[in-house]
């Protein structure tokens, strides 16, 4: 879940160094974000509601000890986002928004467990889709791995955004820029942001023990969205089109990463 607006001065201060003993929490949270995310998306088909996945996915979540930790998180209204087509995130999940063939979705969980957080989201085809709706959800998720790969001490934040954009850009696609990554942990966002495009401001230094999600948000056509005033929340491609977003987890490692919310 991206944050929808700037991080406070107070949540700027600090980019917070993990120790051991909370990575090993910061994985715990990790593999069962994965796991509800796997889960719920083993139950995508068209007929579905997008309420239903929430339903099930909050379930699965108590179930392991844990809490969905979007659910009122400044108000949001549900368990996870559910984004469907040109929704480009923060989309809100009904019992009225039926899936149906040729739908692409996008299901964004994050749990919060033993204190500590795990964000994760991948796409889900509903049945036979188009195949530009195809491409876009494989380079989608192409993009976001060259931008974990480069992450390891020694890099900055924005060598992720540049690996990121020196892929896509190319390609035609738009990267939305009004929202990003963020540091994660205790807090569901912390420091530091992480853009997914080329974006030279942002030299904070790659260092171990740095937890953050690397999620890139990526549109068919124009990289401009529109805010839902309605309902606060949703985000939508201003010009209609198909948008697609992956996001891991991840732990810099003394010589890489390590990608918490990996399946399997």
């Amino acid at each position: 879940m991206a944050p929808g607006r700037k991080l406070t001065r107070r949540e700027q201060k600090v980019i917070h160094i993990k120790s051991k003993l909370e990575i090993e929490k910061m994985r715990d949270a990790g593999k069962l974000a994965a796991e509800v995310l796997f889960e719920t998306g083993q139950r995508v088909k068209a007929g579905v509601s997008t309420e239903e996945l929430n339903d099930f996915a909050h379930s699965l979540t108590l179930k392991r000890g844990a809490e969905s930790a979007p659910l009122n998180y400044r108000g949001f209204p549900k368990s996870i986002c559910t984004s469907v087509n040109e929704v480009v995130c923060h989309g809100i999940p009904t019992k009225n928004e039926i899936l149906k063939e040729g739908d692409i979705l996008n299901i964004d969980i994050t749990v919060k467990l033993r204190g500590f957080h795990g964000d994760t989201s991948a796409m889900f085809a509903v049945g036979n889709i188009p195949e530009n709706a195809r491409k876009l959800i494989e380079n989608t998720e192409k993009a976001m791995w060259a931008g974990i790969e480069v992450v390891k001490p020694g890099k900055r934040i924005s060598d992720i955004g540049q690996a990121i954009d020196d892929f896509l850009t190319p390609q035609g696609y738009g990267i939305v820029r009004a929202l990003a990554g963020h540091g994660i942990g205790r807090k569901f966002h912390e420091e530091p942001l992480v853009p997914h495009y080329k974006n030279n401001e942002v030299r904070v230094p790659i260092r171990p023990g740095m937890t953050f999600t690397v999620e890139p948000m990526v549109n068919e056509g124009t990289y401009r969205v529109i805010f839902d005033e309605s309902d606060g929340w949703t985000v939508r491609t201003a010009d209609g089109r198909l948008s697609a977003q992956f996001e891991h987890t991840c732990l810099v490692t003394d010589d890489g990463v390590e990608v918490l919310t990996r399946w399997g």
